[in-house]
């Protein structure tokens, strides 16, 4: 949701501004229960009623749009001046703190200029590396090294805890750094039952970042605002389940905004079916990302273009005579050849 936030306002040419609610955490641990009635204006209004947020938008006559993470606000919208009206009504509401433009949202680093935005977590990769000890160690070229598999281990650690304060780390890490998506999904299977093996993979990736902690992903300017995907499967590679794993990236013209890397729930029993799945998977997300456009009045032209390497899922798609060949993957098949027929993807 961030980064499509982002991605449109860089698409668009509107100034992204950053609001701090003040007074948020006021008190401390509290000992009794405690009841709050919400400000005027977040619950629904009865009929005949009119929200105080609504009415004081009712003269703005350009698009407003604000991100709220508990006091943390992005605020983006066409026009300059209903910006600064929309800050002057919610200060008269909640006494909140101006920081003018975006550069630091929740742990995020924010980089503007004509070309675009750029999105990274320097300070985040720095703190990372003086709280592990590795910030005088030679960093390393990739990711992880070559024709390693992470399987279980009875060399498990002495302190667990340490290895899932990392791994919740790097997952935070993500999301601004597609590159090691893969490594950090093999590492979070063992956070249960970590060894010093997985501990050992986890500090190679920590040396990784050492080598390029500014790097992150860039959000151009000057771009299409079509939607397309790409979507892959690797088949049966996990060694203790032979599940297979999901893969796929989202792009709004060459802006990135969703990835993922995820072991599927079941045993696929053909690179068909562990690809049917992933292009299951990228379907239900591109829908989600279409809520999220017409929720900011954003047009998104379809069909969208949904890239698939595996020639063995056409006839699936656009033959319904071959599911009764493939009933164990029916669902997944009838999702995406269901949204084929409605116009929503094109394989």
């Amino acid at each position: 949701m961030v980064r499509f936030f982002i991605a449109l306002a860089t698409l668009k040419g509107w100034g992204l501004h950053q609001l701090d609610i003040n007074n948020a955490f006021l008190h401390g641990h509290l000992s009794e229960e405690v009841y709050m009635r919400p400000p005027e204006g977040y619950l629904g209004v009865q009929p005949g009623q009119v929200c105080l947020l609504k009415r004081s938008l009712y003269g703005l006559k350009q698009f407003l749009a604000l991100l709220v993470y508990v006091d943390d606000v992005l605020l983006t919208g066409s026009k300059d001046e209903d910006i600064q009206a929309l800050k002057q009504f919610l200060d008269g509401l909640f006494t909140i703190k101006d920081l003018g433009f975006a550069k630091y949202f929740l742990g995020v680093e924010i980089a503007r200029c004509s070309q675009g935005t750029y999105l990274h977590q320097r300070k985040y990769i720095l703190d990372i590396l003086d709280d592990t000890g590795l910030t005088g160690y030679k960093p390393a070229t990739i990711p992880f090294p070559h024709g390693i598999k992470l399987t279980s281990s009875p060399d498990l650690m002495p302190e667990p805890e340490k290895y899932r304060r990392l791994i919740g780390r790097l997952l935070y890490l993500n999301f601004t750094r597609p590159d090691f998506s893969f490594i950090i999904q093999q590492l979070s299977q063992f956070v249960n039952n970590p060894s010093t093996h997985h501990w050992d993979a986890a500090l190679h990736v920590v040396k990784y970042l050492k080598g390029s902690p500014s790097s992150g992903i860039f959000y151009p300017a000057a771009s299409d605002s079509l939607l397309h995907a790409f979507s892959d499967a690797d088949w049966g590679t996990c060694p203790d389940t032979r599940k297979s794993i999901t893969g796929y990236c989202i792009f709004l013209g060459g802006s990135l905004l969703s990835w993922k890397t995820k072991k599927q729930t079941t045993i696929s029993r053909s690179s068909a079916e562990a690809e049917y799945r992933a292009l299951a998977s990228t379907v239900c997300e591109l829908q989600w990302l279409t809520y999220i456009a017409q929720d900011l009045h954003f047009p998104i032209s379809l069909p969208i273009t949904l890239w698939c390497d595996n020639q063995c899922c056409y006839p699936y798609y656009l033959n319904p005579v071959f599911h009764e060949r493939t009933k164990h993957l029916d669902i997944d098949c009838h999702l995406v050849r269901n949204k084929y027929k409605e116009g929503f993807v094109q394989l």
